[in-house]
């Protein structure tokens, strides 16, 4: 069983030789869901590029503008760690039009995800940490401003904190914001999110996955929501370059199995983001990643055969 995952070439750019940043992951996710025909059934789904007045219901006009113009001050690019340039803006105008896209098919679709996406230290005024704008509050933003979501829950399992989307939505009653990620760990100055768990350096699958539960059903209870945004960071693993925390592969599974589920059993839509991995292997980091795609579409898989025993067991009685 298939559902839409969305992608776009542009959210590629050239970085400097030897940049920190594993850019080319994005296209490694691609060809990896390409290759595997039971995830991907016929094509992407290709965003558009994401306008100004989308980036500017989240980010700062003024910041917009010098992105798009490309004339970022010095400290600022900096503080996001990628040079200002026009494939670098593109590319964050696209993988946050394709968090928007993946929203709205969550919506006709009850979940799809991005092959990007999950820049949450991207904060109103400026992004920092690899993140320009902030696609998962631009897309909460332009989905209310249409009138079809009101309320909405963000899922950041991100081994950093997601400080940028806690700002963004500070004193907002309508985003509720939970963050689980390594308490020391960047950003060293963290926003409060609508819950946060900061967790201990080395923390295993178990102490993970029991942080989880509680977290998750603190957040439902401040509910009702109209859409769940999941962001699938896999530098929670144990050999994550920039992680603090020990979970192992089958944990980073686990982990999003237990979260798909639980917005699956609460009737919510679910849009997944990639989120933060960092590795010098790109085949292995893009794998990593794959598991967001190949764990929504188990859960399909098995949501189908309790549907169809359920159909067998109607038949027979």
């Amino acid at each position: 069983m298939s559902f839409p995952i969305v992608h776009h070439p542009a959210y590629c750019a050239t970085l400097p030789d030897g940049h920190r940043f594993p850019m080319d992951k994005f296209r490694a996710v691609a060809e990896i869901l390409r290759a595997d025909g039971d995830l991907l059934n016929g094509t992407f789904f290709k965003p558009r590029v994401a306008p100004f007045e989308w980036l500017a219901l989240a980010h700062d006009p003024a910041y917009v503008d010098a992105v798009l113009d490309c004339r970022v001050p010095d400290r600022i690019a900096r503080d996001i760690g990628f040079p200002m340039k026009p494939d670098v803006a593109l590319r964050a105008r696209c993988a946050t039009a394709g968090t928007v896209l993946t929203g709205y098919l969550a919506l006709s679709y009850g979940m799809a995800a991005n092959t990007a996406g999950g820049s949450h230290h991207a904060r109103r005024k400026q992004g920092a940490g690899f993140c320009v704008f902030n696609d998962v509050a631009v897309a909460i933003r332009v989905m209310q401003a249409d009138g079809v979501i009101d309320r909405a829950l963000v899922i950041d399992l991100d081994v950093h904190q997601g400080d940028g989307t806690a700002e963004i939505f500070t004193g907002d009653p309508s985003v509720f914001t939970l963050s689980l990620h390594a308490e020391k760990n960047y950003p060293m100055q963290k926003v409060p999110s609508s819950l946060d768990v900061a967790l201990p350096d080395g923390l295993d699958d178990e102490g993970y996955l029991e942080a989880l539960a509680p977290a998750m059903e603190k957040a439902f209870s401040a509910g009702p929501f109209d859409i769940v945004f999941f962001n699938a960071g896999v530098d929670p693993w144990e050999g994550d370059r920039l992680g603090r925390l020990s979970l192992t592969r089958e944990g980073l599974l686990r982990r999003n199995r237990i979260v798909i589920d639980r917005v699956r059993r609460q009737g919510l839509p679910i849009a997944g983001v990639l989120g933060g991995g960092y590795s010098t292997d790109i085949s292995e980091l893009a794998e990593r990643h794959a598991g967001l795609h190949r764990t929504m579409a188990q859960a399909l898989r098995q949501e189908g055969r309790s549907s169809a025993a359920k159909q067998s067991q109607l038949i027979r009685f």
